[in-house]
């Protein structure tokens, strides 16, 4: 079958290809194709389940907070050229013990960009937001600033955004399988069904399948997939948006979560951001309840903390891609061959201005400086 030529191509057309993508199509560039395995919004990445939590003072990490707060820019910027609600600002507390390393990291990133952050003992916390029942052993961090992300429809709004530029095509039910190098430079995918498709630089962020197509050009990335649960639960009017924020909550015996206030009566929600079950790329996921802790993992953190919060609505699945550090993967481990990827578990806030770099990076061969910490040599250089 006869390729088809581009100068730019992006393989997935998730957060980041669709972010990168929308930002090259408001610099001008003229010929990109964008390829997905399936049509966005869907749930086979990691980009469905309505909200994302987006915070500042940032827990892993203050590398992260210049790029978290030029994400918030561009969130807010998105907003205002299409007039859509994208962004709730709801609040986020970051809640833990004293000695919680992701406590006194968020405390940390405060102070050195000088982030509004309101630090509350437990029984405080619990008077300010009654939904809480929260004791002397646990502390606050409160971020006014943070809020939440209604992810699907931003990345419907992207979709919408590309396919309206005629110099960008988006190709989707073109799932690629191979990667190979173009003698004149540049390279070629192929897809399943046999279309080829070339470039001469080519940004792959294709979560789960990244991996397995980079090893197809003997590139071996350190990517591993988990499978991950959370769920909508029915809740009081304590925990309407308007009343409660948004949260990340450590706790030292039954694990890390995160959650949602109640935003537009879909219930109160929440996941569990560790644990979860190991997948080879391609292995089917169980759906919620497919595994007997799925439901009492939540059920756990709700009758020790969240009084107001009843039963169950509805949960569901999703992957995360990750790296052994938890930090991105963004290199370029052949010239013109740009790869993205292990950002689940806290990268969508971030993919507005990563869709921005990116884009750049695409276009004119330049890395920004707040992504050259996440390349691969690191992994190399730590012996793993």
């Amino acid at each position: 079958m006869t390729a088809r030529y581009t100068t730019h191509l992006i393989i997935g057309a998730g957060s980041m290809g669709l972010a990168a993508a929308d930002y090259l199509s408001k610099s001008g560039a003229t010929s990109v194709r964008v390829l997905d395995a399936h049509r966005p919004p869907h749930d086979q990445g990691a980009h469905h389940g309505e909200t994302r939590l987006i915070r500042l003072a940032y827990g892993e990490g203050s590398g992260y907070v210049a790029l978290a707060l030029r994400a918030l820019e561009r969130w807010q910027q998105l907003e205002r050229e299409t007039g859509e609600a994208l962004l709730l600002p709801c609040g986020v507390v970051n809640l833990g013990s004293e000695a919680s390393p992701f406590i006194q990291q968020v405390e940390a990133s405060a102070r050195q960009f000088d982030l509004s952050l309101e630090r509350l003992g437990g029984d405080a916390a619990s008077k300010r937001w009654p939904g809480w029942r929260l004791d002397a052993s646990l502390v606050g961090a409160f971020e006014p600033r943070a809020g939440a992300l209604r992810v699907e429809r931003i990345v419907d709004c992207w979709r919408r955004r590309v396919e309206a530029d005629p110099n960008i095509t988006l190709t989707t039910d073109a799932q690629v399988v191979e990667l190979s190098p173009l003698a004149a430079g540049g390279f070629e995918a192929v897809c399943a069904d046999g279309r080829r498709f070339g470039a001469e630089r080519v940004l792959v962020a294709a979560g789960q399948h990244l991996a397995p197509l980079l090893s197809t050009l003997d590139i071996s990335l350190p990517l591993t997939r988990v499978r991950k649960t959370f769920a909508w639960f029915e809740a009081d009017a304590r925990y309407h948006h308007e009343r409660f924020p948004g949260f990340s909550l450590i706790d030292s015996e039954l694990g890390d979560y995160y959650g949602f206030p109640d935003i537009d009566g879909a219930g109160f929600k929440i996941g569990r951001h560790d644990a979860g079950q190991p997948l080879e790329p391609g292995e089917p996921m169980a759906p919620f309840g497919g595994h007997t802790e799925d439901l009492a993992e939540l059920r756990q953190i709700i009758e020790r903390y969240l009084p107001g919060v009843g039963a169950l609505r509805h949960g569901a699945v999703c992957q995360y891609i990750r790296t052994p550090d938890e930090d991105f993967l963004i290199d370029e481990p052949l010239p013109g061959l740009i790869v993205a990827g292990g950002f689940s578990g806290h990268g969508f806030k971030f993919a507005s201005a990563l869709g921005e770099a990116l884009a750049a990076w695409l276009e004119h061969g330049e890395i920004a400086p707040e992504l050259a910490a996440f390349g691969r040599a690191r992994f190399a250089a730590s012996g793993r």
